[in-house]
């Protein structure tokens, strides 16, 4: 059985087969809903064969569920039926839960993702935990996200951008007790001379979480 994984973005929406080697990019947006999601996702991959679906999608998500719409993204999410338009069973994850969930080795890891907007998992003991640390409020009557995302990198500058989001990691490390922190997504490049508890995650980790998703005996935990 061969696992499709797709990991929903507010910039990008990327997939990967299980045997493939090369990720396709489908851009993303306020434009993009479930309906051109599904649509994009399976003319991009119809020459890839597979049985089943993994998503990593940017929100809380409960029994394979959305349980809101994304911030970044289009409506209409909630109520949408996957497997339906896929024609495939369909296991979906937090996108940060997914990444988090590739990208661990044992102890207490926690996983931040440095995109659009900010993505935040915990895994213990094997166990992964989907955060919402992105809309709690850190300063000045905005949010983490407000900080540390997209939108902190333009209002901040990248110099400004890189001490607060350093200062951000140490507090929730600290904050949560972790052994490790991953950073994930498309700013975490930006940050230079990271002390050993810090690590940049692969860009493939998402995907190693979706196959993963399917595979572990224990799936039904990581919701």
């Amino acid at each position: 059985m061969r696992t499709l994984a797709i990991d929903i973005g507010g910039t990008h929406v990327k997939i990967l087969a299980e045997g493939e080697k090369t990720p396709i990019k489908i851009d993303s947006g306020s434009f993009m809903t479930p309906e051109i999601m599904t649509a994009s996702v399976l003319k991009a991959a119809e020459r890839w064969k597979y049985d089943r679906i993994a998503i990593g999608y940017p929100g809380p998500v409960a029994n394979d569920t959305p349980v809101l719409d994304p911030h970044n993204l289009g409506t209409g999410w909630v109520d949408f039926s996957y497997e339906t338009s896929f024609g495939k069973p369909v296991r979906m994850l937090n996108d940060a839960a997914m990444q988090a969930l590739g990208s661990y080795h044992g102890g207490r890891l926690l996983f931040l993702g440095l995109g659009t907007g900010l993505g935040s998992a915990m895994v213990i003991e094997g166990i992964v935990q989907p955060l919402e640390v992105a809309h709690l409020p850190y300063k000045k009557g905005r949010t983490y996200e407000d900080y540390v995302g997209l939108r902190g990198l333009q209002r901040l500058g990248k110099k400004k951008w890189q001490r607060t989001t350093y200062e951000v990691i140490e507090l929730l490390h600290a904050a949560l007790r972790t052994d490790s922190v991953v950073l994930g997504g498309g700013q975490a490049k930006l940050l230079k001379k990271l002390p050993r508890h810090i690590q940049l995650g692969s860009n493939d980790n998402a995907f190693r979480g979706g196959f993963k998703l399917w595979k572990d005996s224990d799936s039904s935990r990581l919701r």
